[in-house]
Protein backbone atom coordinates (compact mmCIF):
# COMPACT_ATOMS: atom_id res chain seq x y z
CA UNK A 1 0.00 0.00 0.00
CA UNK A 2 1.24 3.23 -0.71
CA UNK A 3 2.30 6.39 1.34
CA UNK A 4 -0.60 8.29 0.20
CA UNK A 5 -3.58 6.02 0.42
CA UNK A 6 -1.87 5.54 4.09
CA UNK A 7 -1.88 9.49 4.52
CA UNK A 8 -5.26 10.11 2.57
CA UNK A 9 -6.62 6.84 5.51
CA UNK A 10 -5.51 8.75 8.22
CA UNK A 11 -6.69 12.41 7.00
CA UNK A 12 -10.08 11.05 6.57
CA UNK A 13 -10.30 9.53 9.83
CA UNK A 14 -9.15 12.63 11.63
CA UNK A 15 -12.30 14.15 9.31
CA UNK A 16 -14.26 11.45 11.09
CA UNK A 17 -13.52 12.08 14.23
CA UNK A 18 -14.26 15.97 13.74
CA UNK A 19 -17.61 15.41 13.30
CA UNK A 20 -17.49 12.90 15.74
CA UNK A 21 -18.73 15.40 19.04
CA UNK A 22 -21.52 17.23 17.34
CA UNK A 23 -23.02 13.48 16.67
CA UNK A 24 -22.57 12.11 19.39
CA UNK A 25 -24.07 15.57 21.87
CA UNK A 26 -27.20 14.79 19.82
CA UNK A 27 -27.38 10.97 20.51
CA UNK A 28 -26.02 10.64 23.85
CA UNK A 29 -29.37 10.47 24.89
CA UNK A 30 -32.29 8.24 26.92
CA UNK A 31 -33.29 5.44 25.21
CA UNK A 32 -37.16 6.34 23.60
CA UNK A 33 -36.14 10.27 23.98
CA UNK A 34 -36.12 12.53 20.67
CA UNK A 35 -32.23 13.41 19.87
CA UNK A 36 -31.03 16.67 21.16
CA UNK A 37 -31.86 19.98 19.45
CA UNK A 38 -30.88 22.55 21.68
CA UNK A 39 -28.37 23.01 24.69
CA UNK A 40 -29.32 21.84 28.49
CA UNK A 41 -29.86 25.21 29.31
CA UNK A 42 -32.61 25.84 26.31
CA UNK A 43 -30.65 27.86 23.89
CA UNK A 44 -31.68 27.91 20.36
CA UNK A 45 -29.93 25.09 17.92
CA UNK A 46 -27.95 26.08 14.90
CA UNK A 47 -29.91 25.04 11.82
CA UNK A 48 -28.98 23.16 8.53
CA UNK A 49 -26.66 20.40 8.38
CA UNK A 50 -24.23 21.92 11.40
CA UNK A 51 -26.85 20.87 13.83
CA UNK A 52 -25.32 17.05 13.41
CA UNK A 53 -21.86 18.03 11.54
CA UNK A 54 -20.49 20.85 12.95
CA UNK A 55 -17.46 20.73 15.30
CA UNK A 56 -17.75 20.40 19.37
CA UNK A 57 -18.34 24.00 20.98
CA UNK A 58 -19.60 25.05 24.26
CA UNK A 59 -22.91 26.87 24.96
CA UNK A 60 -22.46 30.24 24.26
CA UNK A 61 -24.98 30.85 27.30
CA UNK A 62 -23.75 27.88 30.37
CA UNK A 63 -20.79 27.26 28.36
CA UNK A 64 -21.40 24.01 28.84
CA UNK A 65 -19.65 21.49 26.39
CA UNK A 66 -21.51 20.21 23.93
CA UNK A 67 -19.61 17.06 22.72
CA UNK A 68 -16.64 15.03 23.61
CA UNK A 69 -13.51 17.32 23.11
CA UNK A 70 -13.20 17.74 18.99
CA UNK A 71 -9.09 16.78 19.80
CA UNK A 72 -9.38 14.04 21.53
CA UNK A 73 -12.05 12.33 18.87
CA UNK A 74 -9.80 14.03 16.21
CA UNK A 75 -6.49 11.64 17.35
CA UNK A 76 -8.75 8.48 17.96
CA UNK A 77 -10.03 8.73 14.28
CA UNK A 78 -6.60 9.46 12.85
CA UNK A 79 -5.32 6.85 14.94
CA UNK A 80 -7.38 4.03 14.21
CA UNK A 81 -7.45 4.73 10.66
CA UNK A 82 -3.94 4.93 10.56
CA UNK A 83 -3.19 1.72 12.44
CA UNK A 84 -5.82 -0.23 10.77
CA UNK A 85 -4.12 0.99 7.51
CA UNK A 86 -0.93 -0.17 8.46
CA UNK A 87 -1.66 -3.51 10.31
CA UNK A 88 -4.66 -4.76 7.38
CA UNK A 89 -2.51 -3.43 4.35
CA UNK A 90 -3.60 -5.27 1.28
CA UNK A 91 -6.30 -7.26 2.84
CA UNK A 92 -9.77 -6.85 1.09
CA UNK A 93 -11.69 -6.30 3.64
CA UNK A 94 -9.75 -3.03 5.06
CA UNK A 95 -12.48 -0.84 3.79
CA UNK A 96 -15.13 -2.60 6.06
CA UNK A 97 -13.14 -2.13 9.26
CA UNK A 98 -12.48 1.23 8.57
CA UNK A 99 -16.17 2.11 7.87
CA UNK A 100 -17.17 0.45 11.19
CA UNK A 101 -14.29 1.84 12.88
CA UNK A 102 -15.88 5.02 11.53
CA UNK A 103 -19.39 4.35 13.21
CA UNK A 104 -17.33 3.01 16.27
CA UNK A 105 -15.96 6.74 17.11
CA UNK A 106 -19.75 7.84 18.15
CA UNK A 107 -20.70 4.85 19.48
CA UNK A 108 -17.36 4.82 21.76
CA UNK A 109 -18.63 8.90 22.78
CA UNK A 110 -22.03 8.24 23.44
CA UNK A 111 -21.23 4.92 25.74
CA UNK A 112 -19.23 6.90 27.33
CA UNK A 113 -21.46 9.74 28.63
CA UNK A 114 -25.22 7.79 28.51
CA UNK A 115 -23.85 4.42 28.78
CA UNK A 116 -25.48 2.83 25.28
CA UNK A 117 -25.44 2.00 22.42
CA UNK A 118 -28.00 3.31 19.52
CA UNK A 119 -29.75 0.71 17.28
CA UNK A 120 -29.18 2.49 14.49
CA UNK A 121 -25.50 3.14 14.94
CA UNK A 122 -24.71 -0.26 15.64
CA UNK A 123 -27.06 -1.37 12.76
CA UNK A 124 -25.16 1.11 10.11
CA UNK A 125 -21.78 -0.71 11.49
CA UNK A 126 -23.56 -4.01 11.06
CA UNK A 127 -24.46 -3.24 7.75
CA UNK A 128 -21.50 -1.48 6.76
CA UNK A 129 -19.10 -4.76 7.69
CA UNK A 130 -21.65 -7.36 5.38
CA UNK A 131 -21.49 -5.32 2.73
CA UNK A 132 -17.79 -4.72 3.15
CA UNK A 133 -16.99 -8.40 3.29
CA UNK A 134 -19.43 -9.17 0.71
CA UNK A 135 -17.14 -6.90 -1.74
CA UNK A 136 -14.03 -8.28 -0.34
CA UNK A 137 -15.24 -11.98 -0.95
CA UNK A 138 -16.39 -10.84 -4.56
CA UNK A 139 -12.65 -9.80 -4.92
CA UNK A 140 -11.14 -13.12 -3.52
CA UNK A 141 -13.18 -15.32 -5.12
CA UNK A 142 -14.29 -17.30 -2.40
CA UNK A 143 -16.41 -17.85 0.03
CA UNK A 144 -14.60 -19.57 2.98
CA UNK A 145 -13.51 -15.83 5.03
CA UNK A 146 -16.81 -14.74 4.51
CA UNK A 147 -18.18 -18.17 5.97
CA UNK A 148 -16.19 -17.89 8.63
CA UNK A 149 -16.79 -14.11 9.45
CA UNK A 150 -20.21 -15.44 9.60
CA UNK A 151 -19.65 -18.44 12.35
CA UNK A 152 -17.16 -15.90 14.07
CA UNK A 153 -20.36 -13.88 14.50
CA UNK A 154 -22.36 -16.10 15.81
CA UNK A 155 -19.93 -17.17 18.33
CA UNK A 156 -19.69 -13.83 19.58
CA UNK A 157 -22.87 -13.42 19.80
CA UNK A 158 -23.53 -16.59 21.59
CA UNK A 159 -20.68 -15.86 24.37
CA UNK A 160 -22.32 -12.32 24.96
CA UNK A 161 -25.74 -13.49 25.25
CA UNK A 162 -24.66 -16.23 28.15
CA UNK A 163 -22.67 -13.39 29.87
CA UNK A 164 -25.61 -11.16 29.98
CA UNK A 165 -27.96 -13.54 30.87
CA UNK A 166 -25.66 -14.67 34.04
CA UNK A 167 -26.66 -13.24 37.60
CA UNK A 168 -25.63 -9.72 37.66
CA UNK A 169 -24.86 -9.61 34.59
CA UNK A 170 -23.72 -5.65 34.08
CA UNK A 171 -23.77 -6.24 30.31
CA UNK A 172 -25.96 -4.81 27.73
CA UNK A 173 -27.68 -5.88 24.88
CA UNK A 174 -26.39 -3.29 23.18
CA UNK A 175 -22.99 -4.65 23.74
CA UNK A 176 -24.27 -7.88 22.62
CA UNK A 177 -25.24 -6.42 19.19
CA UNK A 178 -22.04 -4.36 18.56
CA UNK A 179 -20.02 -8.15 19.85
CA UNK A 180 -21.62 -9.62 17.24
CA UNK A 181 -20.61 -6.89 14.26
CA UNK A 182 -16.89 -6.99 15.74
CA UNK A 183 -17.07 -10.76 15.70
CA UNK A 184 -18.15 -10.75 12.09
CA UNK A 185 -15.01 -8.83 10.71
CA UNK A 186 -13.13 -10.56 13.21
CA UNK A 187 -13.79 -13.82 11.71
CA UNK A 188 -12.79 -12.95 8.24
CA UNK A 189 -9.16 -12.74 10.26
CA UNK A 190 -9.34 -16.30 11.50
CA UNK A 191 -10.13 -17.52 15.07
CA UNK A 192 -7.45 -16.41 16.78
CA UNK A 193 -8.96 -12.77 16.06
CA UNK A 194 -12.30 -13.78 17.89
CA UNK A 195 -11.06 -15.25 20.48
CA UNK A 196 -8.74 -12.38 21.19
CA UNK A 197 -11.89 -10.00 20.31
CA UNK A 198 -13.50 -11.63 22.68
CA UNK A 199 -11.19 -12.00 25.81
CA UNK A 200 -9.19 -8.38 25.11
CA UNK A 201 -12.02 -6.24 26.20
CA UNK A 202 -12.68 -7.46 28.89
CA UNK A 203 -8.69 -7.32 30.36
CA UNK A 204 -9.39 -3.42 29.23
CA UNK A 205 -12.45 -2.91 30.95
CA UNK A 206 -11.18 -4.73 33.99
CA UNK A 207 -7.83 -2.85 34.36
CA UNK A 208 -10.26 0.61 33.56
CA UNK A 209 -12.11 -0.44 36.51
CA UNK A 210 -9.78 -1.71 38.92
CA UNK A 211 -7.86 1.71 38.50
CA UNK A 212 -11.33 3.70 38.84
CA UNK A 213 -11.63 2.13 42.19
CA UNK A 214 -8.24 2.36 43.51
CA UNK A 215 -7.92 6.23 42.73
CA UNK A 216 -11.47 6.44 44.34
CA UNK A 217 -13.62 7.79 40.97
CA UNK A 218 -16.41 5.19 40.93
CA UNK A 219 -18.19 2.98 43.94
CA UNK A 220 -18.11 -1.44 43.63
CA UNK A 221 -21.67 -0.86 42.20
CA UNK A 222 -21.31 1.60 39.56
CA UNK A 223 -22.02 1.11 35.73
CA UNK A 224 -19.82 1.33 33.31
CA UNK A 225 -19.29 1.60 29.37
CA UNK A 226 -17.86 -1.71 27.56
CA UNK A 227 -18.38 -0.56 24.24
CA UNK A 228 -14.96 1.43 24.22
CA UNK A 229 -13.22 -1.73 25.30
CA UNK A 230 -14.94 -3.78 22.74
CA UNK A 231 -13.85 -1.54 20.13
CA UNK A 232 -10.34 -0.62 21.49
CA UNK A 233 -9.62 -4.67 21.75
CA UNK A 234 -11.49 -5.64 18.41
CA UNK A 235 -8.73 -3.00 17.18
CA UNK A 236 -5.62 -4.60 19.01
CA UNK A 237 -7.20 -8.09 17.67
CA UNK A 238 -7.32 -7.50 14.15
CA UNK A 239 -3.65 -5.63 14.34
CA UNK A 240 -2.06 -8.78 16.26
CA UNK A 241 -3.92 -11.11 13.89
CA UNK A 242 -4.09 -9.34 10.35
Amino acid sequence: MSVAIAVAAVVLGAVGGGVTPRLAYRLAIEAGTVSRSACHCARAPRTGPSRWLGPATRCPVCTARQGPPTWSTIVAGAASFGLLVAGLRDDPALPAFLAVAAIGLPLAAIDLTSLRLPDPLVAAAGLAAVLGLVGATLTIGTPQPLLRALAGALVSIGAYVLLALLPGSRLGFGDVKLGGVLGLLLGWLGWPAVLLGLVLPHVIAGVIALCLLLTGRVGRQAALPLGPALLVGALLAALLCG
